[in-house]
Order: C-alpha cells, then sequence, then structure tokens
C-alpha cells in the first residue's frame, strides 16, 4: 500500500530536541493515509465474500486488520529513522522530529501486532490472523530491512504487503483463499509499480540523497518512464480478470473500462516525454498520474463494492460475466 506524500515537507538543521509524545504522534506512527487504503482494501474484501459476516464480528476484523496495517506502519518508521531524518517529505514524522523515540516506536509497533494478529484470529479465524501475520513481517522485514535498501525491484516485490488486505478480509469471511482474493491481490500487486515510479520521477533527489536504490536512482528516469508503460499495460488484463470471476459485474466492468483507459493514458503521456519537458513543468504530468492513480485503485474497488451490493439486493446474479446479460451489455 502507499506511505507516499505529495507535501514535501520544510528542511531541518541539527538534531532534533527531545518532545513529550502526544496522542496525535502516536496515531502519525500508524501512517493514517496508508490506513485508510487498507481499511477500505480489506472492506472490500470482506464485503464482497460470498459468505455473510454479522455486522459486529465484520467491524472488529476490519479494525484489527487496520490496526496490524498500523503496527507495520510503526515498525517501518522505526526501521527507517535514518533515512527518514534525509528525505524532505519524511522530515516531520514523529522520530526525526523527535517527538517519538525509536524505541517508543518499536514497543509500540510489537505490540499493536500481537494484538491485531490474536484478536484477529479469536474473532474470525485463524487463516485470516496468519495472513495477517505474515503480511506485517513480510512489510517489516522482507521490505523494509531487505529489500527496500538493496534492490531496484524494492517496489515490484515489496508490492505485495500492500496487496494482502483485501485477501486477509476475504479469508475473515470465509476462512479462506479463493480466485477471487487471489486476483484483488494480484490487481493491488500490479498496481503498485507504476503508482511509486511516478511519484519516485518527482521525488528521485530524495532517494538519491537517503541511498534509496529505487529505479529512478540506479537505472535513470528513462527506464523508469519504459517500465511505467510496461507494468501498466501489464495491469490491464490483471484487472479484467476479475470480471470472470463471481464478483465481477456490470459496476466493475464499467469502471474498468474507464479507468484502465486513464491509466494508459497517462503512463503513455509520462513514456513520450524527455526531462527537459518535465523539469520545465515541475513535473505535473508525473504528479497528475501518481494522483489518478489513487483513484483508479479506489474507483475499482469501490465498483467491487457496488456490485456486491447489487447482488446482495438480487438486482443482480451471482457468477462473473453472467450479470451483464440481464443489463444489455
Amino acid at each position: 500500500m502507499s506511505d507516499a506524500s505529495l507535501n514535501a515537507s520544510q528542511s531541518q538543521t541539527g538534531t532534533a530536541q527531545p518532545q513529550d509524545a502526544g496522542f496525535s504522534d502516536f496515531v502519525a506512527l500508524l501512517k493514517p493515509r496508508v490506513m485508510s487504503l487498507v481499511v477500505f482494501t480489506a472492506l472490500v474484501g470482506l464485503l464482497a465474500a460470498p459468505v455473510g459476516v454479522h455486522p459486529v464480528v465484520g467491524f472488529t476484523a476490519i479494525l484489527f486488520i487496520a490496526i496490524g496495517g498500523g503496527a507495520s506502519g510503526a515498525l517501518n518508521m522505526w526501521w527507517d529513522a535514518d533515512i527518514d531524518r534525509i528525505m524532505k517529505r519524511t522530515r516531520k514524522r514523529p522520530i526525526p522530529s523527535g517527538r517519538i523515540t525509536e524505541g517508543e516506536a518499536f514497543g509500540f509497533g510489537i505490540a499493536l501486532s500481537a494484538i491485531s494478529v490474536i484478536m484477529l484470529g479469536l474473532a474470525t479465524n485463524m487463516v485470516a490472523a496468519g495472513l495477517l501475520a505474515f503480511t506485517i513481517f513480510f512489510y517489516v522485514v522482507i521490505y523494509s530491512m531487505w529489500l527496500k535498501r538493496w534492490t531496484p525491484q524494492n517496489i515490484v516485490i515489496g508490492g505485495a504487503a500492500g496487496a494482502f488486505p483485501p485477501m486477509i478480509g476475504w479469508a475473515a469471511a470465509t476462512g479462506g483463499v479463493s480466485i477471487e482474493s487471489v486476483l484483488m491481490f494480484a490487481l493491488i500487486f500490479m498496481w503498485t509499480p507504476p503508482h511509486f515510479w511516478a511519484l519516485a520521477l518527482f521525488m528521485k533527489s530524495d532517494y538519491d540523497e537517503a541511498g534509496v536504490p529505487m529505479l529512478t536512482s540506479t537505472h535513470g528516469r528513462r527506464v523508469t518512464r519504459n517500465h511505467i508503460l510496461a507494468y501498466t499495460v501489464l495491469l490491464v488484463p490483471v484487472s479484467f480478470a476479475l470480471l470472470a470471476t463471481s464478483i465481477g459485474g456490470p459496476a466493475y466492468l464499467i469502471a474498468a473500462v474507464a479507468l484502465n483507459a486513464l491509466f494508459l493514458r497517462g503512463a503513455w503521456r509520462i513514456w513520450r516525454r524527455d526531462e527537459t519537458a518535465a523539469e520545465a513543468d515541475h513535473y505535473r504530468v508525473e504528479k497528475k498520474v501518481f494522483k489518478h492513480s489513487l483513484y483508479y485503485l479506489f474507483g475499482l474497488f469501490t465498483a467491487i463494492l457496488i456490485d456486491a451490493s447489487l447482488r446482495g439486493m438480487g438486482v443482480i446474479a451471482d457468477g462473473g460475466l453472467m450479470p451483464l446479460a440481464g443489463w444489455g451489455i
């Protein structure tokens, strides 16, 4: 999922002075922007599942999935405190600004990780709890501690961490994994690289200064533009594959056609641009595509939710492309 922000923080000099941590500082450790996407996609996975859950159980499941996602964010900030002090967009985070110590962040993250996994298991099932535990491990250990600073494929492989929430939500309802939840995972997994690389094009200096081997730093912006277009093209068939499953429906078809067309257009515009033009308008196109990529994911998962609601009301029938017949599509 993304911990990116388009608003660059102001530069700070010297060593941050210790301050008393407030409630809002611990909330900031949880990366609430990222958590909101985790909550939404997990909720869609839960509600799109063919097995209904009691509202209290559903609320509890989403709550602890959110806490687990926040725990991952806190542990990521603990590990990345050194580079967060260097990067402009992260200097005001609680640890580099001195509002929370690294030890406090670590303890907070570990405690929330344990609570979220145990409580999700008790509230739903061990499959969902196991997936949540693996997600936290993957994001903190595999991505943050290893991939992020080792390979320019960090975003490609590490994107799996942000792709698990709908699978966890589905498992919380059904007790297992299916082709539907795997394809929701694949949708986010394939979306993550072009989304983050669009950001990296206009935040390249941040990654350079921090020594993070983002593709823009190791292979240059031209190669990154090529990769954005290639991964966006590969994303299209993955997104349409959901139409062949039980959660595909007319709303998703409309959203997939429109949003893929817009995303492909944005990737094509990024690919055609040279650095002179990009620098002249301060990477206006790249920033726009990055912003629109968020709408892309939100729009597709909203469409899944709409189709699930229509199916629950009996407006459309179950089963992939079959519901389209009743709509004259």
